[in-house]
C-alpha cells in the first residue's frame, strides 16, 4: 500500500499543479467559459463511458498496468499543452484525458479494494477503512500542496512551467508503481 500511495501521492500532485489553473490556459488561448465547459464535459464524458471497460481490462491485464497507461500517458498530454494554439487541439487532449483520467480513477479504486481485501483478511476485519483513509488522506495532501505550489509558480514564472512540473509528477508516479507488486 505504501508504493500505491507513494505513487498516487506523485499523480496527484502533478495533476494538482495543474488542474486548478486550467481554465486560466483557456484564457490564454483566446477561448472563453464556453469552451471550458466544452474542453470539461468532454474530458467527463469520455471517462465515464470508458469505466466499464476499462474495469473489465483491469481485471484482465491487471491495475498496475492500468496506473502504469495513465500515469505515463498523462504526462505524455501534459507536455503537450505549451504547444497548444487553438481550442481544438484542447479538445483533443481532453479527449485522451478522459481516457487516461479514467484508468487512473478505475486502476486505483480496484487496486485499493484488492490490497484492503489482502489487509482485512491478514489483520482481521474492521482495518479497511483505516487504510482507505489514510490512503486518502496522503493523497489529499499532496493534491493541497500542489494547488499552493502552482499559484507561486504560475506567479514566478509561467503557466507553462506547471505542465512540465506536472508531467514530471505523472512519470514519477509510474516509476514508483513499477516498483509495487500487485496481488493476485
Amino acid at each position: 500500500m505504501r508504493l500505491l500511495i507513494a505513487s498516487q501521492s506523485a499523480a496527484l500532485f502533478g495533476s494538482g499543479l495543474v488542474f486548478p489553473f486550467y481554465l486560466i490556459f483557456i484564457k490564454e488561448i483566446g477561448a472563453g467559459f464556453t469552451e471550458y465547459a466544452l474542453a470539461y464535459g468532454l474530458f467527463t464524458i469520455c471517462s465515464s463511458l470508458l469505466h466499464t471497460r476499462l474495469g473489465a481490462w483491469s481485471d484482465r491485464c491487471g491495475r498496475k498496468a492500468l496506473l502504469l497507461w495513465s500515469g505515463w500517458g498523462m504526462a505524455a498530454l501534459f507536455l503537450l499543452f505549451p504547444l497548444v494554439t487553438w481550442i481544438g487541439q484542447v479538445y483533443v487532449l481532453q479527449v485522451l484525458m478522459g481516457l487516461f483520467g479514467a484508468m487512473q480513477k478505475t486502476g486505483e479504486k480496484a487496486l485499493i479494494a484488492d490490497l484492503t481485501d489482502r489487509a482485512g483478511q491478514q489483520e482481521g476485519r474492521g482495518s479497511r477503512g483505516r487504510t482507505i483513509g489514510r490512503y486518502h488522506g496522503y493523497v489529499g495532501l499532496f493534491s493541497g500542496l500542489a494547488v499552493i505550489a502552482g499559484g507561486f509558480l504560475i506567479d514566478l514564472f509561467t503557466i507553462d512551467l506547471i505542465f512540465y512540473i506536472g508531467s514530471l509528477w505523472m512519470f514519477v508516479s509510474g516509476l514508483l508503481l513499477l516498483r509495487m507488486r500487485e496481488p493476485r
